[in-house]
């Protein structure tokens, strides 16, 4: 037996609740996990919440990362004793995820946990401080430099736009942090962040092109957010969009794309090919100051992991956080 978080019932009635789980419950996989930590992302905070229909089955254990140690393994890539990591591919949604003690997977969806970080470090950045990471891996492959100009990151006291701003800062760019809880500004100004700009600036109905204010951008809202950032980016920009805190709409212009020759890139870390993930990772190990985790990191025990996604989903927890799951 095992504990898990449990998603049961049906999307218009589930219950949540940490329970005891048999093994011979896990799903199919080739690779069995003994998971030493996990994570709360705004996906699992939905899930848990019931505030969009994450889970595609019942019962579900949400957590779309986790970290631990191989325990039994038919893939060749992995045997007993490998430290791996997992961020996406579905788990937590379609398959179940890492706010568990046991998890069994497809190998091919795991990596070796990064000889720079510890498990705990490896879920401080998660798929929050993987998908950031994919984001400047864009911006630099479309040309945005360090002398280019101001990078904005919305969001900026979340999971990626913490890490955003902190890789972003160490790669020598400089940034504008967009956040509505201004009680962050010496949080974001200790990850790197040269400037706040108030949420709200970017959350009304605006014009279709305004003044040239940034070279690059990562947004995780979309909405009017996403198509207030495209307005305001200078000529041949680029915008970095992985999330929709702020809705699935897009009421924008094409004004940004065919007077300023803008880019809007869509990143997706769910089902990014390992390539790309190992290069994220080996990039996050070099360009991510490690001593700024804690800073970022809320640890929540497992006890408390269920009433923690309530206060994730309205705002109240900054940065990333870590939910220690071994027994």
């Amino acid at each position: 037996m095992f504990k898990a978080i449990l998603i049961e019932g049906s999307r218009a009635d589930q219950q949540v609740a940490l329970k005891s789980v048999d093994e011979a419950q896990l799903p199919e996989g080739d690779v069995t996990v003994e998971v030493a930590y996990s994570t709360l992302n705004y996906k699992d905070a939905l899930a848990i919440t019931g505030r969009a229909p994450i889970a595609k089955s019942y019962p579900m254990v949400p957590g779309i990362d986790l970290a631990g140690v191989v325990t039994e393994s038919a893939n060749p890539d992995f045997k007993a004793g490998d430290e791996v990591v997992l961020n996406g591919w579905g788990v937590g949604e379609k398959h179940w995820g890492g706010l568990a003690q046991k998890a069994r997977l497809s190998g091919d969806w795991l990596i070796p946990l990064p000889s720079a970080f510890t498990a705990r470090q490896a879920m401080a950045i998660g798929t929050a401080g993987y998908t950031a990471m994919l984001c400047v891996i864009a911006l630099e492959k479309h040309g945005v430099t360090p002398d280019s100009g101001d990078i904005l990151v919305t969001g900026a006291t979340g999971g990626v736009g913490s890490v955003a701003v902190a890789v972003l800062a160490k790669l020598g760019y400089s940034v504008t942090a967009v956040t509505g809880r201004r009680e962050e500004e010496a949080y974001l100004k200790s990850l790197g962040a040269s400037q706040i700009l108030d949420r709200a600036e970017l959350s009304e109905p605006g014009k279709p092109l305004t003044r040239e204010s940034w070279a690059g951008a990562i947004d995780v809202a979309g909405g009017q957010v996403l198509a207030n950032v495209c307005a305001g980016m200078k000529y041949q920009g680029v915008v970095a969009a992985c999330g929709l805190a702020a809705g699935m709409d897009f009421p924008a212009t094409v004004a940004p794309f065919i007077l300023r020759g803008v880019t809007l890139c869509g990143i997706d870390s769910v089902m990014a090919p390992k390539t790309e993930r190992l290069y994220a990772w080996e990039r996050l190990a070099q360009d991510l100051s490690t001593e700024l985790l804690d800073d970022m990191m809320t640890e929540v025990p497992f006890d408390d992991a269920i009433e923690a996604a309530s206060r994730l989903m309205d705002g109240k927890i900054r940065g990333r956080i870590v939910v220690p799951v071994a027994g």
